[in-house]
């Protein structure tokens, strides 16, 4: 029997199955037919009728397919008992398939009920003549259970021929059941697979840790199906979301700017050099000057959005591209920007808690106090230097430092000595400190803000100081020319206080898609 599918004029080898009955013959047919182009894929191989009465295992590797322009699907596969996962019966298309629940819409209460899910495979197991499949959607696991007289048998065959993270549509009908992990199964009448698995990942997608992050860097999308990585994203929204909700409820104007740029914001070296037309230009380390502006008319401002940064740090803190949640508002200083992080802080931990208790999830989510410490720089160098470390006045306070002052959770810096701060930052009243801060998460860095220079000449004065170009910065001068607010303001790492949100030690492991010294793919 030749399919009559084939278009008119197509140059295809036809072969009965029966005539080649070794699977190195059989794989070459399957390769045959996955070599051809796929607007003009056809039926390329015939079934006498034996081969359709019959459940031969060989049609397993049995290429099938369809063209496109006769909008039909596979050849007439309803009408045959098709060996476990038989390409015939996969199509890389919904048609008038959709899916009804996610599971976290199912439940005990819905027993007897028929529903369509859609998802992954993560596990196939069988005992004689039952099969159980699991299948994970964006929300959680849902139990398959295929027995024998409960569903038809090609569904269940199908089912037990299923590998991990094949993607399926299962149409069945909810049913209650203690011994099931969610209180229900699923019971499958129909069975659709979207696409099946061409290759092994080097981890199962039920693993809790795989311990070489490049490995599962190298192919992120699958990384992301584990349990304990869907709940930490998961969070990672809630916290995005709930920290947008606190600026809009606190009366913030949502802002874009630019992150081309012709000019170091902070005024240093660690800058990403692009090709802007026929100039240099660079990617913004900040939105810092931006913000500072729109403080002029819109007085509350936010952003959320990247930055950039060239720094050869090969840590687990530090990224190339990380995402900044920045904040500027008129009339106020840095300690009304503290009780601003302070609340956005609580926020954030209040949104990922649920999270913590999904399943598989790996992480608890600290306590925020009330009211978060907060140490002047002096304060800590003194600790330190009490703990027997050797400290200087001007010193940065590194992680190893901070150790020594036995810190933990969140607490803010202030006060930080002038000197090796940005030239926007406000000197305080002793000439010798800044009106400035850190929020610290024990030694890990989330934050840093501070009250703003609002004068032009202070402005250029602190330029001067640190040996900067201020021709380089002469739109931003300019707008100081026309009444500038007093203002603060800072800028929240989203990857650091995820971190820190979920105890995780390895920054990747809270992006994406992570740049850094020595990854630019995928």
């Amino acid at each position: 029997m030749t399919s009559p599918l084939i278009p008119s004029g197509t140059a295809l080898s036809t072969k009965s199955i029966s005539e080649t009955p070794s699977g190195r013959e059989l794989l070459s047919l399957y390769r045959e037919y996955t070599a051809m182009p796929f607007e003009t894929r056809a039926i390329a191989f015939s079934l006498d009728e034996r081969d359709m009465q019959d459940n031969d295992p060989r049609r397993y590797l049995l290429g099938t397919g369809v063209s496109r322009r006769h909008g039909g699907g596979p050849f007439p596969h309803e009408k045959v008992n098709y060996a476990p996962v038989c390409r015939a019966c996969m199509e890389d298309s919904l048609g008038g398939l959709r899916r009804t629940h996610y599971s976290s819409g199912l439940g005990p209460s819905m027993d007897g009920k028929d529903v369509t899910v859609m998802g992954w495979v993560m596990a196939v197991r069988g005992h004689g003549a039952i099969s159980f499949m699991t299948i994970r959607d964006r929300d959680g696991r849902i139990q398959v259970v295929a027995k024998s007289g409960s569903c038809p048998d090609e569904t269940r065959e199908r089912i037990s021929g299923l590998k991990p993270h094949s993607v399926v549509a299962v149409t069945g009908t909810v049913r209650a059941s203690e011994k099931a992990p969610s209180g229900f199964e699923l019971v499958p009448n129909e069975l659709k697979v979207f696409a099946d698995v061409q290759k092994i990942p080097p981890f199962e997608p039920q693993a809790k840790t795989v311990k070489n992050i490049e490995t599962r860097l190298e192919i992120r999308p699958i990384d992301l199906r584990r349990d304990a990585l869907l709940e930490l994203f998961h969070a990672r929204s809630a916290v995005l979301r709930e920290t947008r909700e606190y600026f809009y409820e606190n009366g913030f104007v949502e802002a874009s700017t630019p992150k081309m740029i012709s000019t170091a914001t902070e005024g240093g070296a660690a800058l990403f050099p692009i090709f802007y037309y026929n100039k240099e230009a660079f990617l913004a380390q900040s939105p810092q000057l931006y913000k500072e502006q729109l403080t002029m008319s819109l007085e509350r401002v936010f952003e959320i959005g990247p930055i950039f940064r060239a720094e050869p740090s090969r840590t687990n803190r530090h990224l190339a591209e990380a995402i900044s949640i920045d904040l500027e508002e008129a009339f106020v200083d840095y300690n009304d920007i503290m009780d601003r992080i302070s609340d956005i802080v609580k926020r954030a931990a209040s949104a990922a808690t649920p999270y913590a208790g999904g399943p598989g999830a790996q992480f608890a989510v600290p306590d925020v106090p009330a009211e978060i410490p907060r140490y002047t720089y002096a304060d800590l160098l003194d600790r330190i230097k009490g703990a027997g470390a050797k400290a200087e006045w001007g010193d940065d306070l590194y992680p190893s430092a901070l150790k020594k002052a036995g810190l933990e959770g969140f607490y803010f810096i202030t006060d930080w000595p002038a000197g090796p701060k940005p030239f926007y930052v406000k000197v305080g009243p002793d000439g010798r400190t800044s009106e400035s801060f850190d929020l610290m998460f024990g030694d890990l860095e989330i934050s840093s803000g501070s009250t703003r220079i609002d004068n032009r000449a202070e402005l250029e004065e602190r330029m001067a100081a640190k040996g900067m170009n201020a021709g380089s910065f002469g739109h931003h001068l300019a707008a100081f020319d026309y009444g500038v607010p007093p203002h603060a303001g800072c800028g929240i790492g989203l990857e650091r206080l995820m971190m820190a949100l979920t105890g995780t030690e390895n920054i990747r492991d809270v992006t994406f898609y992570p740049r850094d010294v020595d990854r630019l793919t995928p």
